[in-house]
């Protein structure tokens, strides 16, 4: 029997460096990365502190810039974008995830999802229809009208997923995303993501110190000093 088709790559890495400076100083973040993320993957980045993942995850998400080599984000090298093109295309394309949720206190858990969507020429109804998908994805479709500070930790973090996704993204990235979760929250969060991967085929990239969080990837990447080390499957 044959080898299934495999999946195109839908990120590219090839030779990504980055060096921040300070003064005469250079500190080198990354050097030398490449690797292709397969469509549809769930991607662990593993490392220690300092060792450059958050980094190399803002640079796959076009949230900071490369020094040096090329980032392919399904066909486009986001390296060669001007910062302006750079925030619309991040707006397209990229989900985003962080450990503190980054939700908004004013706004409903509805009005938090929204808030893409707006940078959109969806109308008013399309909108609502996104959000309340988005939201019952997560199951939270209940909540939809409650502020952050109703809402629990695991609850807010499953509501930030949801404004993830709702514009429809082509990669999910996602930093320590259950650094701030008791571990019941956190097996629920993963357990989401890991739905999200298999029934929708999203690409999620995701950074952790977390082994249990690992092991809900498909490919385990681990970075030491700015360098890539051997591929774990």
């Amino acid at each position: 029997m044959s080898d299934p088709t495999p999946q195109p790559s839908i990120v590219s890495l090839r030779n990504v460096s980055k060096v921040y400076r300070r003064g005469m100083q250079s500190l080198v973040v990354l050097e030398s990365i490449s690797f292709d993320i397969v469509k549809g993957e769930f991607l662990a980045l593993m490392g220690p502190s300092g060792s450059g993942k958050s980094t190399l995850l803002n640079l796959i998400a076009g949230i900071d810039t490369v020094d040096g080599g090329t980032i392919s984000v399904d066909g486009i090298d986001i390296a060669t974008l001007s910062e302006s093109d750079l925030a619309r295309w991040r707006s397209a394309h990229v989900g985003f995830i962080f450990q503190f949720y980054n939700l908004i206190p004013v706004l409903t858990a509805f009005e938090n999802v929204e808030l893409p969507l707006l940078l959109t020429s969806l109308s008013r109804k399309e909108r609502k229809e996104h959000v309340e998908t988005a939201l019952l994805v997560v199951g939270l479709a209940d909540r939809m009208e409650h502020y952050p500070s109703q809402l629990s930790g695991g609850q807010q973090q499953r509501v930030a997923i949801a404004r993830a996704i709702v514009t429809d993204p082509t990669i999910i990235v996602a930093d320590e995303p259950t650094g701030d979760l008791d571990r019941v929250s956190a097996q629920e969060i993963l357990d989401l993501l890991d739905r999200l991967n298999a029934d929708s085929g999203k690409t999620i990239i995701m950074v952790t110190h977390d082994p249990r969080a690992a092991e809900k990837a498909h490919v385990i990447r681990h970075l030491d000093k700015g360098e890539l080390q051997d591929v774990h499957p």
